[in-house]
């Protein structure tokens, strides 16, 4: 992407030398940053993934487990705040990263699952914790970070070229502009093949402006973008009344407003409810099937691991912060605070947290150092208190920096060889199969698969570094896991 550096950040940029202790701690200025654009990275990665203190809360509290036990829906929106501010402050103070953490996407819809057919909250959660424990130990043992720099370099392009397609779907599906259908299409435009309704414009209004403003490189055009398109989506509900997809007497609006419903707050501020925090069982779990235990521990654990690792290989080629040989600086420390991460989710009963590729949109704003995440962080700390006016920001103004972001990663495809089918396979399988089954773990699961796989038949088995044959194991197993689980009974 194209430096934006414009008048007195300039000066900053070009004087080498850190202007203050703050400076000199996070790197600023030896990143070719400045602080004005890592505050504006900060706010514009917060915009983009608010929404998890909303989606969280309707993911888990919108489910008894087989005790029906339900998680109260505020206590989860407040947690995953909270969660989300220590550990993405840890993330930039410690990792010194521009990386937010918050509770994971599809890592919670599996622990929900988990908690309404199989375990009790508590115990599913207790899981959680040791799984990120687990992870933890895999790190400080170099294990985790060795796996990571083992990764062939076209891999690494290609995850994170996947990762602009799946960012871009994830973007299409929150605003509506894409849906699932029953007439034999799994995916079509709109309403049944056409644009409706009120949101949706919002929506397309919100790309269009962000594209303009990014093309003649505005300052702080994704954030700019975010608020204005705010601003229209209130004014149209005002006006129109679009209300929410599913009212709160359970009537379906198909045209409505697909996660908040975006209007000036009656109330500013609302105390955060913190009680389910620590309410989790470590061993309970083990005690109706070690074995079934220990499956969903490695099932999460395996997500978790490959997760952070395509998110953080994304978020470095976006902002240009990859080393030469592929890996990228601090890593160590990076993938440390992910794993306690998970720890921390768990222990808070909001599932296993972890980093978001919604970084990436504040990379593409300009953030370079963990200054940004700190911003993002406080952010998180303000939305516990201020939850009402985080929650006039619909996904349809916030999905569009998805849409940017996925088009800027994109570009990163002319650095992959593809005239060897042998490497073009699993780039191909990497890149497809992230938005196609709405899973990074998987893509990565079926590159590394097809790598391996096909250097053996074409007899360049030496190619493959000692890990890479570990890791493809473990995906086997990943992948296979219900007959697994069938076998063992």
């Amino acid at each position: 992407m194209s430096e934006r550096v414009t008048g007195s950040e300039t000066a900053e940029v070009a004087g080498g030398k850190p202007r203050n202790g703050l400076d000199r701690y996070f790197e600023i200025t030896k990143r070719g940053s400045t602080l004005g654009r890592e505050v504006r990275g900060g706010l514009t990665t917060f915009f983009t993934m608010a929404y998890i203190i909303v989606l969280n809360p309707i993911i888990l509290a919108g489910i008894a487990d087989v005790t029906g036990q339900e998680l109260p829906f505020a206590a989860v929106a407040s947690t995953t705040a909270l969660v989300a501010a220590v550990m993405t402050i840890l993330m930039g103070v410690v990792g010194k990263f521009p990386l937010a953490l918050a509770a994971g996407l599809g890592i919670n819809a599996q622990v929900a699952a988990l908690a309404q057919f199989q375990l009790p909250w508590q115990q599913i959660m207790g899981l959680v914790v040791l799984e990120g424990i687990l992870i933890t130990l895999l790190v400080v043992t170099g294990f985790r970070t060795a796996v990571f720099n083992a990764i062939p370099h076209q891999l690494k392009i290609a995850i994170s070229v996947g990762i602009g397609l799946f960012l871009t779907f994830i973007g299409l599906k929150d605003a509506g502009f894409t849906q699932a259908h029953e007439t034999g299409a799994p995916v079509l435009m709109g309403q049944f093949g056409e644009l409706k309704g009120w949101p949706v414009l919002v929506f397309v209004v919100g790309v269009l402006l962000m594209a303009v403003l990014y093309a003649k490189k505005v300052r702080g055009s994704i954030l700019i973008a975010i608020v204005v398109t705010t601003v229209l989506a209130i004014v149209v509900e005002k006006i129109a009344k679009v209300g929410p997809v599913v009212g709160a007497d359970g009537v379906v609006n198909p045209t409505g407003w697909r996660l908040n419903t975006p209007a000036v707050p009656s109330e500013v501020v609302a105390l955060p409810d913190l009680s389910i925090m620590g309410d989790v069982d470590l061993f309970g779990a083990f005690e109706a099937s070690a074995i079934g235990a220990l499956l969903i521990i490695f099932t999460l654990m395996l997500a978790d691991f490959f997760d952070t690792m395509g998110t953080t290989v994304a978020v470095a080629s976006e902002g240009k912060m990859l080393k030469d040989d592929g890996t990228v600086e601090n890593i160590d420390r990076i993938l440390l605070v992910d794993s306690l991460a998970a720890v921390a989710g768990g222990a808070s009963s909001v599932s296993s947290s972890t980093t978001f590729i919604e970084s990436s949109a504040g990379v593409a704003e300009g953030a370079r150092t963990g200054f940004a995440s700190v911003i993002t962080g406080l952010m998180f700390v303000v939305a516990m208190f201020f939850a009402p006016i985080v929650n006039i920001v619909p996904s349809e103004a916030a999905a569009p920096a998805l849409i940017i972001v996925g088009a800027l990663m994109i570009m990163q495809v002319k650095e992959l060889d593809l005239h060897n089918f042998t490497d073009v396979m699993p780039i191909f399988l990497t890149i497809a199969l992230m938005p196609f089954t709405y899973s990074i773990t998987n893509g990565i699961g079926a590159g590394f698969i097809a790598w391996v796989l096909l250097r053996v038949v074409t007899k360049r088995a030496r190619e493959i570094h000692w890990l890479m044959w570990v890791i493809t194991a473990l995906f086997v197993i990943y992948f296979a896991i219900d007959p697994i689980r069938q076998l063992i009974g």
